[in-house]
């Protein structure tokens, strides 16, 4: 029985966790936090009307065959443990000249819904784009996303063929593949927005984030009544019964290497751990800076991708007209925003566009409430000229006065509704999760080194990294595979 630590219980420290027991392992898993779940995490507010929760984390479960495999692999069924409510729309639109649209799982409606706002030529132009996107997809899913990655060398050999080289379009930006297709500009912002799911400009992102849309538009997105952290809570029991230990409240202080591969930990607290392998489940940046230090590995990882701006609302009365689970305000100058997060010395985003989730949901507010979780996309925490310093005195509070300004110049003024905010910046979940600058994705997926993120086999024999800040990607699904492909590296005992 190999004997395997896992550092970190996010989501994919739990899967890997799980796959790792199942195949035979003895496994423990040792998280910082007091609770498990990494990202996905939980606010709670008592109030005089009742308690308010929420999200403060990702809201939105896409590809949950993913899951449901990895709850079958250790004999469990995903159903079972968690209600899945399917989203339509998964997201409203709304643009600064007033039009809306909302996104559909099923195709013909949402090209139905192209149509009426936008014309039939633009929904002629969504239909060719969505064949371009449907085959990014598949040579995605099939060659790359559930594959090892470890260098361009690697694409190539999986691509293998010119025609799936072709429609992945390496050296060109999900901007001017979009725009080769699309010439009506409600359809060229929405677009943009995907490159955001990665933490990434669409100026500056691989063409095959064409494949982001389209799993979500044609996979679909779900939503767990009571909150996605219910899926972490549902993660851990899974790693449980596969006999998974699991520690709280226990931070890796390094690595411990002997003959060029791994020997274990070694706790803040001072106890070393032997092992075998090491999984991290830790940003990239963090593993080879603090706990075993790469300097030549650590500099290429040190810009990071997009952190987030979030305000969790409490407001009386409800709901909001106009509203959907989760909708998109966008601004009238969608560019100024990656210019601003972006560009060099990055900085907050003057207008921005603002995600508003509203889950119409009686297990997170009161009756007659609404409990909304605002977000913006922000500039990590950190130095100018690639960060922003989220602690300066009055910063967080005068950007959330101007996050609901915005929102009222949009038509959506709840500032006189609103029973207390609560405001997360970068900085906040740089310090509740270890994240370097708050940063969602690590590092932004940009240029021809887009596709190419940290690989799950680490510098030194037995060490594997798990997560959103390595292959394939950030998101729940992307990390549940990277999981996968961690489990399958590192085999049987």
């Amino acid at each position: 029985m190999g004997r395997v630590v896992v550092i970190g219980a996010g989501v994919g420290g739990l899967a890997a966790a799980t796959r790792l027991a199942v195949a035979g392992h003895r496994v423990e898993v040792f998280e910082q936090a007091p609770s498990v779940g990494g990202k996905l995490g939980r606010y709670e507010h008592s109030t005089d009307a009742g308690p308010f929760r929420f999200d403060t984390g990702p809201s939105l479960l896409t590809l949950p065959h993913v899951f449901a495999d990895l709850f079958a692999s250790a004999g469990a069924s995903l159903t079972d443990e968690l209600d899945l409510v399917a989203l339509d729309p998964v997201v409203r639109h709304v643009f600064p000249d007033g039009a809306r649209l909302d996104s559909s799982t099923d195709h013909e409606v949402f090209v139905a819904r192209i149509e009426a706002a936008f014309g039939p030529g633009a929904a002629a132009q969504w239909r060719a784009l969505w064949r371009r996107a449907r085959r990014s997809w598949e040579i995605s899913w099939e060659r790359v996303l559930t594959s090892s990655v470890d260098s361009w060398r690697t694409v190539a050999g999986l691509a293998g063929r010119l025609d799936e080289l072709s429609a992945i379009a390496p050296g060109r930006t999900l901007r001017a593949i979009g725009r080769s297709y699309l010439t009506e500009p409600h359809l060229r912002t929405m677009l943009d927005r995907y490159a955001t799911y990665v933490g990434s400009d669409p100026r500056q992102a691989p063409a095959a984030l064409l494949a982001v849309p389209y799993a979500e538009l044609a996979h679909g997105g779900w939503y767990v009544p009571g909150g996605l952290t219910l899926l972490g809570e549902a993660l851990s029991r899974l790693a449980t019964a596969a006999g998974v230990t699991v520690h709280t409240g226990a931070r890796v202080a390094r690595i411990e290497t002997a003959g060029g591969r791994v020997a274990g930990i070694r706790l803040a607290d001072g106890p070393a751990v032997a092992a075998d392998v090491v999984v991290a489940n830790v940003d990239a940046l963090e593993l080879y800076t603090a706990l075993l230090p790469r300097t030549h590995r650590a500099a290429r990882l040190r810009r990071r991708s997009l952190g987030g701006f979030v305000l969790l609302l409490g407001l009386r009365g409800g709901p909001t007209p106009g509203l959907a689970h989760h909708t998109v305000f966008f601004p009238d100058r969608y560019d100024d925003e990656f210019d601003a997060l972006f560009a060099r010395p990055v900085r907050p985003v003057a207008d921005p566009a603002i995600f508003v989730t509203s889950p119409n949901d009686p297990q997170v507010r009161p009756p007659d409430h609404e409990a909304w979780f605002v977000l913006v996309n922000a500039p990590p925490h950190g130095p100018a000229p690639d960060g922003v310093d989220w602690r300066a005195p009055g910063l967080a509070e005068a950007y959330a006065d101007r996050v609901l300004a915005a929102l009222a110049r949009r038509g959506v003024d709840v500032r006189d509704r609103v029973i207390f905010r609560t405001i997360r910046t970068p900085a906040d979940l740089e310090q509740a999760t270890g994240s370097p600058g708050g940063a969602i994705y690590g590092t932004p997926s940009h240029g021809l080194t887009g596709l190419l993120r940290p690989p799950n086999r680490g510098v030194v024999r037995g060490l594997f990294l798990v997560g959103g800040s390595t292959h394939p990607g950030g998101g729940l699904p992307l990390v549940a595979l990277s999981a996968k492909i961690v489990a399958d590296l590192v085999g049987p005992p």
